[in-house]
């Protein structure tokens, strides 16, 4: 069965026969795959009513255990934001009910964000709907075939920073 990829690769095997393209052999497959599943993802939180920031940054709480707290600073760390981009987002979440912030005790400049009740009620049906889609969408790989591209990835990332 010949896919997207296989078309595009052929195409400049033709056009450029000199080049090499066994790196974008896996880039691509890597894009492609990583937009359907971002797609279906993105349906399984609209069901909701999250989007996938949201699902970020109330997980990144979710994960530390009692009390789900953690400064600002490291909250923004965790998800890869500025500390003004994660600003933002706090507010949007409290707007919402799903965080509060408190004073952090160690630093009188900085805010300890916590999830409230609603908002680790609804991350925790989120996660749920999240490994229930992965695991339908990997499911005609056996456990070596995740494990081995799992790790594989891990090792791209890894390398790659």
């Amino acid at each position: 069965m010949i896919d997207r990829i296989d078309r595009l690769l052929e195409q400049w095997s033709q056009q450029r026969p000199e080049l090499d393209c066994s790196g974008l052999d896996v880039v691509a497959r890597v894009q492609d795959v990583a937009k359907m599943l971002r797609r279906t993802e993105d349906e399984a939180l609209d069901s909701l009513d999250l989007r996938m920031w949201e699902y970020d940054v109330l997980s990144a709480l979710r994960r530390q255990g009692a009390p789900y707290q953690l400064p600002a600073t490291m909250l923004a760390k965790e998800s890869l934001l500025s500390s003004g981009a994660m600003t933002n987002r706090i507010d949007r979440l409290e707007e919402r009910g799903l965080v509060e912030r408190d004073p952090d005790p160690e630093d009188r400049r900085g805010v300890l964000v916590r999830l409230t009740d609603q908002g680790r009620s609804l991350v925790d049906k989120a996660i749920e709907a999240r490994l229930g889609v992965a695991n339908r969408q990997l499911a005609s790989l056996s456990a070596q075939e995740r494990q081995a591209i799992s790790l594989g990835l891990r090792k791209i990332r890894l390398l790659t920073g």
